[in-house]
């Protein structure tokens, strides 16, 4: 089966809520999946057996209970603890829980398999509302956390272009069943690499994709754009990254809206380290008169993410781009916007990992109010949890900062090359089944704590 194509026009008649965090995120989330009638498709980079986790557990029992068609796809690096005692309810219940990649050999106690991972975080019920952004299942995403808790978004999704998102989760699950292996403790494929997303649609003053492009349309995605009424005023891409045929189309959007840009873009990324490319273009729009503005972290989960995104502070300042560093908590997020219209929500990093090597799902949204909405909230940011990065002063250590432009210029200019060098492997699909759900699932206990938190990029 040939994965689903999506079409690389917009989208019109939907509506999105931005959801900010866990606590406006998980209530809608549980509420939808709890309320299923026909089918929940959910895939997650994290899921930890503590209470956010739970509370989907419960939803999701609820769902397969009511009679649902309930299919879960985790990723086997970002939710390696699950117990048989959390999975086991739910495959009894009739849920089909599978585990991207499980791996399982490790080096000192340390996974190897830490490479092209599933980092998609979606959610489709009956084919109705759907979820998409940043936001996993654990409870460092609700304040009461404590200090650690994370900043970050997604979006409430209605209308035709959930058929695009249906279709995407839905053959995954398809590929996963027609090559299903029989195994004793779990049912085993290879991965099934559904297509990204199109090209990003033609802006002002560029010409229209081919006819025969135009006519590509997502398995079954014409059908539900007949039976999914208009939802709202917003038109909207999805689109997603995987590693074989569309392996840079989340960041050609960006460079696209970027290239675009005539007033305003604010872009607020966790783990923001992209190419060449990508940093001239930001310049390029900031010295044409563009007020360019960049939301980093502050106060990372993990060190280095702050030392590698400072490297590039000096070359973005002197280009004109002005940047932010939030400090109440740590940033998850992955959203931006452009000028009026144009934002962005999902899973991807502007990092090597999402951009060269894991598999990603943003959606693109064209929408005055809804970009007023992002815009807001993100100024809200910037002037109450934020300090603004100073340009280092000249200085000794001019030639210093020089040489380490020079490497760091020649780094980003060549890593969506170097990235294809990295360990390559077919990942595998691994299905729980019910009389092996300790197994198949590696389960090793959740750490004492009850967090089962990992030193991986989220």
């Amino acid at each position: 089966m040939k994965p689903a194509r999506r079409s690389s026009r917009w989208v019109p008649g939907n509506r999105f809520d931005l959801l900010e965090n866990g606590e406006a995120f998980f209530p809608r989330v549980f509420e939808a999946i709890a309320g299923a009638r026909r089918e929940v498709l959910l895939e997650t980079f994290i899921l930890f057996d503590d209470k956010i986790g739970q509370g989907l557990h419960a939803a999701l029992l609820k769902a397969a209970r009511n009679g649902a068609e309930v299919h879960v796809l985790v990723d086997g690096f970002g939710s390696p603890d699950l117990s048989e005692s959390f999975i086991g309810p739910l495959v009894a219940a009739g849920v089909r829980f599978r585990i991207f990649d499980p791996g399982g050999l490790r080096i000192f106690g340390q996974r190897l398999n830490v490479l092209r991972r599933m980092h998609r975080k979606i959610v489709v019920v009956d084919g109705e509302v759907g979820f998409i952004g940043g936001i996993n299942y654990s409870a460092d995403h609700v304040a009461d956390f404590g200090p650690e808790a994370k900043q970050d978004y997604s979006v409430e999704v209605r209308g035709p272009i959930l058929a695009q998102m249906h279709a995407f989760a839905r053959s995954v699950v398809d590929k996963g069943d027609k090559g299903r292996r029989t195994n004793p403790q779990a049912t085993t494929t290879a991965e099934p690499a559904p297509d990204a997303a199109a090209a990003p649609a033609p802006e002002h003053g560029q010409a229209a994709p081919p006819r025969a492009a135009r006519r590509r349309w997502p398995f079954g995605a014409r059908a539900a754009d007949a039976q999914l009424p208009a939802a709202g005023p917003a038109d909207a891409i999805f689109v997603t990254r995987d590693n074989h045929a569309h392996t840079n189309d989340i960041e050609r959007h960006y460079r696209v809206a970027l290239r675009a840009a005539r007033e305003r873009v604010v872009i607020a990324n966790a783990y923001f380290f992209p190419g060449y490319r990508f940093i001239r273009e930001m310049r390029r729009a900031a010295r044409r008169g563009v007020e360019v503005r960049l939301i980093l972290q502050g106060q990372p989960d993990m060190p280095i993410v702050r030392t590698a995104a400072s490297m590039l502070y000096d070359h973005l300042i002197r280009g004109g781009v002005r940047i932010y560093e939030y400090c109440d908590r740590p940033l998850h997020g992955k959203v931006a916007l452009v000028d009026g219209e144009w934002s962005t929500v999902g899973s991807s990093n502007l990092d090597p990992l999402s951009l060269s090597l894991n598999l990603e799902a943003n959606v693109v949204i064209r929408d005055r109010a809804f970009n007023a909405t992002l815009h807001e909230r993100l100024s809200h940011l910037m002037d109450h949890s934020c300090r603004q990065v100073e340009p280092t002063p000249p200085g000794r250590w001019d030639g210093l900062r020089l040489l380490r432009s020079y490497c760091l210029f020649h780094l980003m200019r060549w890593f969506p090359a170097w990235a294809g060098w990295l360990p390559r492997h077919e990942p595998e699909i691994s299905l729980v089944q019910p009389d092996a759900t300790a197994a198949s699932a590696g389960a090793a206990p959740v750490p004492g704590d009850g967090s089962g938190r990992w030193p991986s990029a989220t």
